[in-house]
């Protein structure tokens, strides 16, 4: 081989290797929107849900004002942190609205009629059955999100991560101690 062949494979090795390494960031960039999308329509079906879970309980308990008014606020916030796009501003709501909730089940708990009504029982397993999708989705994304900040941040590819301006990506994380236990819905 003379020496302007050698170059010139090396120059295609490089090459290649940009573009392999490219298109793997654009890979895991895709898999974390994808894993995000996830999140969000799960976090969307519990918006959904709520509502009938308040009027459910609200029928049984009239006088638990503030405790209704709480989860409709936090719903509420969670939902308009979910246009912002942003993971941690959506996780901090996300965790309000979980508190919110806790108290909504620990004030059906008073209330007997309402633990045996059909409804709520219903409402109870469709918000367990969401929440831990919700948790599902969140590890999901959480571990396409480590798979492209690795990436991003290991040599060589963070060269190209950087050449090409990939920026990592915000983890969907719990930062309340508090918040990290799951919403009892069990009577």
């Amino acid at each position: 081989m003379t020496p302007i062949n050698i170059i010139l494979v090396a120059i295609i090795a490089v090459f290649a290797w940009i573009a392999v390494a490219y298109n793997r960031l654009v890979t895991l960039r895709n898999r974390v929107n994808e894993s995000w999308a996830d999140t969000d329509v799960q976090l969307k079906r519990r918006y959904n849900l709520i509502p009938s879970l308040v009027n459910t309980v609200k029928g049984y308990a009239n006088h638990e004002k503030e405790v209704f008014e709480k989860v409709t606020n936090a719903r509420s916030n969670a939902m308009n942190a979910e246009q912002s796009g942003d993971p941690k501003e959506i996780g901090e709501a996300e965790n309000m609205l979980s508190g919110a909730l806790k108290s909504l089940f620990a004030v059906s708990e008073n209330y007997p009629d309402l633990k045996a009504s059909n409804n709520f029982v219903e409402l109870q397993r469709e918000i367990r059955d969401t929440e831990d999708k919700i948790q599902a989705a969140r590890r999901f994304y959480n571990g396409n999100v480590m798979a492209l900040n690795n990436c991003i941040e290991k040599f060589p590819t963070n060269i190209i991560a950087n050449g090409f301006k990939f920026k990592k990506a915000i983890f969907f994380e719990i930062k309340d101690e508090a918040q990290r236990e799951a919403v009892k819905v069990e009577f």
